[in-house]
């Protein structure tokens, strides 16, 4: 048996727009980032259960999508990496950092070894849960990298500095 992973990143926020890295700071979905949330419950009415970060974006992004009564379980473990200090600063200066803290924490944060850690706990429930059937987890940019480095063996060093080219979820599957 296996489990279809459907990774979906949160809709976009008002920091996305203005090119702020909101890191762990709650963020708040735009306009357009609402109606983009409602496409999301359109074409994601096909999954079991859908688990999102306990962060803002991504449980409203979560909340608008399935307000019909899908099943949303927060999960901590599916936060963005904690920027530390960096937390709120423009998405440049970031950036531009993000390959010095692969294995070293952010000032005040943690480090994207920290988040695959973070991944690789939550996988490892999810396998032994849902054999079977189809999860969504609506996250952030780290969280696709942790999975994309546990599941596709990509390393960190390559997904923290690649360009991000949003596209309608990526699909994993676990198997057992």
């Amino acid at each position: 048996m296996s489990v279809k992973l459907i990774y979906e990143t949160h809709s976009i926020t008002v920091d996305n727009e203005t090119g702020i890295a909101t890191g762990w700071l709650p963020g708040e979905l735009s306009e357009r980032g609402r109606a983009l949330a409602m496409e999301l419950g359109a074409r994601r009415r096909d999954v079991d259960v859908v688990y999102a970060s306990d962060l803002r974006r991504a449980v409203r992004t979560a909340e608008i999508a399935f307000r019909d009564g899908k099943e949303v379980r927060l999960d901590r473990r599916l936060r963005e990496c904690d920027y530390g200090i960096y937390n709120g600063r423009p998405v440049s200066e970031v950036a531009a950092l993000r390959s010095r803290h692969i294995d070293t924490p952010w000032p005040g944060g943690q480090s994207y070894r920290q988040v695959v850690a973070e991944m690789a706990a939550f996988l490892g429930e999810v396998m032994g849960e849902w054999q079977g059937c189809t999860v969504l987890l609506v996250s952030h940019s780290a969280n696709r990298w942790a999975l994309q480095h546990l599941l596709h063996g990509i390393p960190l060093e390559e997904l923290v500095d690649a360009p991000f080219d949003w596209q309608p979820g990526w699909e994993f599957d676990l198997a057992s």
